[in-house]
């Protein structure tokens, strides 16, 4: 066990390495208080003057006495939350993703974590029944804000029945508390049909609404499912006639919410509105876009996007046959922005609609496309280019959730890869080859 939090990169340029701090020293002390966790980290290193004290790899104790602006960081990175690792999650929902991955995977595939310090360092959701009481304390006293909360349900017996943990049914409580003390509350509801859908969704909205402003957005995600779940609760996915209904009375919500906050303040993923067959909406619909990271406006941020690159676009560009690589409930949307592109002569675009056969059919996300069905399904491509998104990768790597990487699919569709990011202007350019006011890029 470390004795304190482990250096795991260093920002070029950066105080801490002018100061020499390497990957591989701790973090043991900041002017006295000992460093637990990153929020400890984050806590005490924002004054404008502290004394660090670190551990070098070689065993050597170093007294650093570090002066910066108000706003400038330390600039490292470490390898983990605290150090006592992640906060464990104790429930067990019934609409669980990590327990519907399938055997031999990689082992953090199957971390179960519910941790406050990532929810407010990475927007991570958190349920709040496994926090302690010297959590929720800290969270206070710290002002943590703001915080990503997985709801679900108000009702404490439904939501009880979701996550099978007791604790879970003092959520009321646990909202009031965090409000009452000024916190930021961004939710979430995982909408489960049967269980927490219809009168037990209005109870919930409407329960949320009222502590605004302090909660900021109600996000709605419909569940998740895979064909692995033997042994787990018998579930079904949202079907079309659903999705509408709750897009309907979404509709109403939001004209509510919009005259008395100013917000549309409930919001629904992009997945409702290609199951129900609807629009897309348009960007102020969305505002500041307050749940991005979970599926919510993506689609419409990233058509805004490519918008403000078609000015950008060539008239001509080198022959070039390119596959764009997506899944069954985003192919129909890449379709339409692939129609709409203005005629540039010399590309030719394909989109490919690769079902997962990995996880089954009812997972329709590019996300959670796997190496595997994407050769399966791909064909061979002799010499020509294919498109992926990075989220279908692991962070920081080339390598997707079957454990197989990019050069391995590369060997089998015998194609050259263009991997880019989930952003309207990478697509462009992954596309059309280009550097966005420049020129050719490959």
């Amino acid at each position: 066990m470390p004795n304190g939090l482990m250096v795991s990169a260093v920002m070029k340029n950066s105080i801490a390495a002018e100061m020499e701090i390497e990957p591989g020293d701790e973090i043991l002390q900041v002017d006295q208080h000992n460093v637990q966790d990153i929020l400890d980290l984050q806590y005490w290193t924002a004054e404008e003057e502290f004394t660090l004290i670190i551990q070098k790899k070689n065993h050597e104790i170093w007294e650093l006495e570090i002066i910066k602006e108000p706003e400038e960081l330390l600039g490292i990175e470490v390898s983990s939350v605290g150090r006592d690792g992640l906060m464990k999650c104790r429930n067990n929902c019934v609409f669980c993703f990590v327990r519907q991955m399938p055997p031999g995977m990689r082992s953090s595939l199957y971390d179960l974590d519910d941790d406050y310090r990532l929810s407010v360092n990475q927007g991570s959701y958190i349920t709040l029944s496994n926090l302690k009481e010297k959590d929720f304390q800290r969270i206070i006293d710290m002002h943590l804000s703001p915080l990503y909360i997985s709801v679900h349900a108000w009702n404490p017996v439904v939501r009880e029945k979701l996550m099978r943990n007791r604790q879970a049914g003092k959520l009321a409580e646990q909202i009031k508390r965090l409000a009452e003390a000024g916190l930021v509350l961004h939710t979430q509801i995982v909408l489960v049909p049967d269980y927490n859908d219809r009168e037990i969704l209005q109870e919930t909205v409407e329960n949320l609404a009222a502590f605004f402003p302090q909660v900021q957005s109600i996000g709605i995600v419909p569940v998740g499912l895979t064909k692995y779940r033997d042994g787990l609760p018998e579930l079904r996915t949202v079907t079309p006639e659903e999705a509408k209904e709750v897009l309907d009375i979404g509709i109403e919500w939001q004209q509510k919410y919009r005259k008395r906050t100013g917000l549309n303040l409930v919001y629904f993923s992009d997945e409702f509105y290609i199951l129900a067959g609807r629009d897309i909406p348009s960007y102020p619909e969305y505002d500041d876009f307050p749940q991005l990271e979970n599926g919510i406006g993506m689609a419409r941020k990233f058509q805004e996007e490519i918008r403000m690159c078609l000015c950008d676009l060539p008239r001509q560009i080198p022959e070039r046959k390119i596959h764009l690589v997506t899944g069954s409930s985003a192919a129909a949307y890449f379709r339409s922005r692939v129609a709409e592109l203005p005629a540039v002569q010399g590309v030719h675009i394909t989109v490919h609609e690769i079902g997962n056969r990995f996880f089954g059919p009812a997972v329709t996300v590019a996300g959670l496309l796997t190496a595997q069905d994407i050769a399966l399904q791909l064909g061979d491509l002799q010499g020509e280019y294919f498109l992926l998104s990075r989220v279908m990768l692991r962070a920081g790597e080339e390598v997707f959730l079957d454990g197989y990487d990019v050069r391995w699919l590369t060997e089998q569709v015998n194609g050259i890869p263009v991997v880019v990011e989930n952003d309207g202007q990478s697509f462009i350019e992954g596309l059309f080859g280009i550097t966005i006011g420049g020129s050719e890029n490959e």
